[in-house]
């Protein structure tokens, strides 16, 4: 099973999430730092597409590890928000094709 860790100590703010995405999911250098950018590099982990550093297997799931979720949420709420809308919207997307969500948000 897949997995990237996203540290929430270091996801202070939007520019901060974003730029950890970056480096966690191995987004391409024209990754537009916004929610429907990631919501797109994200949404083909599964196709090979080079939007993100993950190439899953049809049912494979990518395991979302958010460290020190409870300082997210306490310190920076609309990044918690932003993560959960961008797992939801990818997964939803895959689950109107029929298909396995692929992402699986895990709060630590």
């Amino acid at each position: 099973m897949a997995s990237v860790i996203l540290d929430g100590r270091k996801l202070t703010d939007m520019n901060a999430f974003h730029r950890e995405c970056e480096l966690a999911f191995g987004l391409p250098d024209f990754y537009g730092r916004n929610i429907s950018a990631l919501i797109d590099c994200l949404s083909g982990v599964r196709d090979d597409d080079g939007m993100s550093r993950f190439v899953l297997a049809p049912d494979e799931v990518l395991d979302i590890e958010l460290n020190d979720a409870s300082i997210v949420s306490h310190e920076a709420p609309a990044v918690l928000a932003a993560l959960e809308d961008t797992v939801d919207e990818v997964n939803l997307r895959y689950g109107e094709q029929g298909k396995t969500p692929p992402l699986r948000l895990v709060l630590l």
